[in-house]
């Protein structure tokens, strides 16, 4: 190989490195995006288990209530489950209301990162 070929061969690999590194840069910051995005629903999930689990067994007290002691407590097992219900029916609400704050507290960064990634794209 001669000199000229060698600079060849170095300027492509050059022009190549960039397109490749272009490539990286946009999937960091797509992952970074999924990532932003995902963060939101985390603390959301772990509210909503808990309310969840906590509001089942719960209800489960009550059925207790109703079915092993009914001659005693047949009255308070109805409102523990009453109760345990309505624990449960509340735990989609509290996702949905959790999810909504902490996606308006990121949506700046999601906002400005999804820009980058679109301006990078139409490039």
């Amino acid at each position: 190989m001669d000199n000229k070929q060698k600079r060849d061969l170095q300027e492509v690999k050059n022009i190549r490195e960039k397109y490749i590194t272009a490539q990286k840069n946009t999937d960091d910051k797509l992952t970074r995006l999924k990532k932003l995005d995902e963060s939101t629903k985390i603390p959301a999930r772990i509210a909503a288990l808990v309310i969840g689990v906590i509001s089942t067994l719960i209800f489960g007290l009550g059925m207790c209530f109703i079915l092993v002691w009914y001659e005693k407590s047949f009255v308070a097992g109805i409102l523990i489950g009453i109760l345990g219900l309505f624990g449960m029916a509340s735990a989609y609400p509290v996702y949905v209301g959790i999810t909504g704050k902490q996606r308006e507290k990121v949506a700046p960064k999601v906002v400005k990162l999804a820009d980058e990634i679109i301006a990078e794209e139409t490039i």
